[in-house]
């Protein structure tokens, strides 16, 4: 069986690496170099403390990984589970924390519901008067994602998956012409049967396979596009900064999340913090994901410490922010991933921030997709992207 994946991403090399052990053929074509597109960029976050159970089911699925990735792909990616704190300020989000915590609590996640100053135990410069509540859960935690896409790279090599990089999809290939993926049914009207693509040379090539995976990120809606699937997924800008912060963080410390403000923070090395956020103009943005500005703007910057300085006290007047990046998020409507195999075309896409985390399970997922017919890891039936046209989107409130 040959697979063709789009996107040499964390969640395409995943997808490879588990397709290729179960003895798939698999080619896996990225425009530009491995992780360019959203993965080095991530802030590498790792949790179960989401507001929907499907969610919560991909966190948990992925973490049993995630515990165990360096036995079983030799790579250390730095897997720190300091926790993460949800933070409240207005009651509404309170109420719907307390909602939230039982979900995850019965799904085996150890989360709490915390006063504020329960809240400081875990991250004691915490401004707790400026809270109602807080959640905390211990097993959640970061990771380094280079380090995590390396480990499935050279893992999807040595099981035979070949990595062709610099090389652009530029077609999917259906069976008749007019057709699209829409059609149901193996091998029937409109199933995809390949790509076409281009390398940086100019050199164009088909390459035929039984089943496509669109593991392309913020391009994901324009891959949909040659296979005639329409898809609501857009690119977004998130910007992080490292920072030097007045009094220097402990390792100990979780990824705070002041949630009704779109701010967290985490620990980084060495006492340093990666401040983070979305609000203003950029939270609901779309952006050409083939021309951004990889840079931190100034004004978010200023925003992103005073933000951070009214949670925390780690940050003062006399904090300095030593550099800063730009990536992108591939966001749906409702912040959920769409996954599904139509017609011979695997959507692994949408995942809103969340694909570096997830991207275990949506993994082996998709191996089983192509291998099986049918996903067993994780109940993925809500994650069909139907469900935009029958108004039965979920609603995920813990974004971050």
């Amino acid at each position: 069986m040959r697979v063709g994946i789009v996107g040499g991403g964390i969640v395409g090399l995943a997808a490879a690496t588990y397709l290729a052990r179960r003895g798939a053929d698999v080619t896996v074509c990225e425009r530009g170099s491995i992780g360019a597109g959203s993965t080095e960029r991530s802030a590498g976050g790792i949790r179960a403390q989401f507001s929907t159970r499907v969610n919560v089911d991909l966190s948990l699925a992925s973490m049993d990984v995630w515990e165990s990735f360096e036995d079983e792909f030799g790579v250390d990616i730095a897997y720190r589970r300091a926790g993460y704190l949800f933070c409240a300020r207005e009651e509404a989000t309170a109420d719907a924390f307390r909602e939230t915590v039982e979900m995850q609590r019965e799904a085996g996640v150890p989360a709490e519901l915390l006063s504020p100053e329960e809240a400081r135990d875990h991250c004691p410069e915490l401004h707790a008067d400026q809270f109602v509540a807080a959640t905390y859960s211990p097993t959640d935690g970061f990771a380094d994602p280079h380090l995590a896409l390396q480990g499935y790279a050279e893992a999807a090599r040595e099981a035979g998956v070949e990595i062709r990089t610099k090389t652009a999809v530029t077609d999917i290939v259906r069976e008749s012409p007019g057709a699209t993926a829409e059609s149901d049914g193996d091998g029937g009207e409109g199933c995809v049967v390949g790509v076409e693509t281009v390398s940086a040379g100019g050199e164009q090539e088909r390459l035929d396979c039984e089943f496509v995976v669109n593991a392309a990120g913020p391009w994901a809606g324009q891959i949909a596009e040659m296979a005639g699937v329409d898809l609501p997924v857009t690119a977004q800008r998130r910007q992080i900064a490292v920072v030097d912060p007045e009094t220097p963080i402990p390792d100990s410390v979780p990824l705070t999340i002041d949630l009704d403000t779109g701010s967290y923070f985490r620990p980084e090395r060495e006492g340093r913090a990666l401040v983070g956020g979305f609000f203003g103009d950029e939270a609901d943005s779309v952006v050409d994901p083939d021309d951004y500005t990889k840079d931190i703007d100034l004004d978010w910057t200023a925003e992103a410490m005073e933000r951070a300085a009214d949670t925390a006290g780690y940050f003062g007047p006399d904090s300095r922010v030593a550099r800063g990046w730009a990536g992108l998020y591939a966001v749906t409507p409702d912040h959920h991933p769409i996954v599904e195999e139509r017609a011979g075309f695997v959507n692994a896409v949408g995942f809103s921030g969340h694909g570096f985390q997830h991207a275990p399970a949506v993994g082996q997922i998709v191996a089983e997709l192509v291998h099986d017919g049918e996903a067993s890891l994780v109940d993925i039936e809500p994650l069909r992207s139907d469900r935009f046209e029958d108004g039965d989107g979920l609603v995920e409130r813990n974004v971050a």
